[in-house]
């Protein structure tokens, strides 16, 4: 007897997404509790945040933040990881400091950045992005330390420039450890994000969560909270796997 095709990982999602939301809806009738409620309350007030616009606007604010803070951490994170990497005094020299920054809890960072510069966009996205520098920095500086000698040494008897030896043989070189950097990096910012908007922002997502939560609204918060993971693993989705999978193309031709 023949055995049935195995059915796609995305048939096994859709079905663990529906069962998880079918154990909320049961879990939620049986609680009978404003404190729990049913995923239709928290759609219905996603619903009306959304035709209202007050949900697109905190997004929006969250969503530049995140912009923002990961632009600077992965430009910094590049420059300082690729000098610390080819570098072995600014190694020497700045690894105690990423060492520091790295253990560094961002709630520290975030409260000094607030006492410092003031309740100001500048401080929360500069806060933000120093929380990341350091990560980028370590995984570029990896990549560094792996570069292919035998390219430099070509990029020598071609005689070429320093920027064309940046654009044409490290930063190829670096891609893979780039886009690892990115992915991690963009879970990691939005949560900070959040804790920055929470401490010191007059909008966004952590804003809004925090004044729900003295409003002991647990419809909103879900809503906001559910609406915002949408949009971050859209962006993983869309965004973050497809340029992953392109900087990592060479290990499937080579394969």
């Amino acid at each position: 007897m023949s055995k049935s095709a195995p059915s796609s990982p995305f048939t096994y999602q859709m079905l663990s997404i529906v069962g998880g939301l079918a154990l909320w809806f049961v879990a939620a009738k049986l609680v009978a509790s404003p404190l729990l409620p049913d995923p239709v309350q928290v759609v219905g007030f996603i619903r009306e945040a959304m035709i209202s616009g007050e949900m697109p606007y905190h997004m929006a604010m969250t969503l530049g933040r995140v912009a923002a803070s990961f632009i600077i951490a992965m430009a910094l994170g590049l420059a300082i990881g690729l000098a610390m990497g080819q570098s072995q005094l600014t190694d020497r020299i700045g690894d105690p400091w990423l060492i520091f920054f790295l253990n560094t809890p961002a709630l520290v960072i975030i409260i000094m950045a607030y006492v410092w510069f003031g309740l100001t966009e500048a401080a929360a996205i500069g806060a933000v992005a120093l929380n990341k520098i350091p990560n980028v920095a370590v995984t570029v500086r990896e990549g560094a330390r792996a570069l292919d000698p035998h390219l430099d040494d070509l990029a020598r008897i071609y005689r070429l420039s320093k920027i064309e030896r940046l654009r044409q043989v490290v930063l190829p070189q670096l891609q893979p450890f780039f886009a690892a950097a990115a992915r991690s990096g963009i879970s990691l910012i939005w949560k900070i994000v959040l804790v920055v908007e929470l401490l010191g922002r007059s909008n966004g997502v952590g804003f809004q969560l925090q004044l729900y939560f003295q409003l002991f609204d647990v419809t909103a918060i879900l809503g906001y909270t559910l609406v915002f993971v949408a949009l971050m693993i859209a962006i993983e989705v869309f965004l973050v796997q497809p340029y992953e999978r392109y900087a990592t193309r060479w290990r499937i031709r080579s394969a």
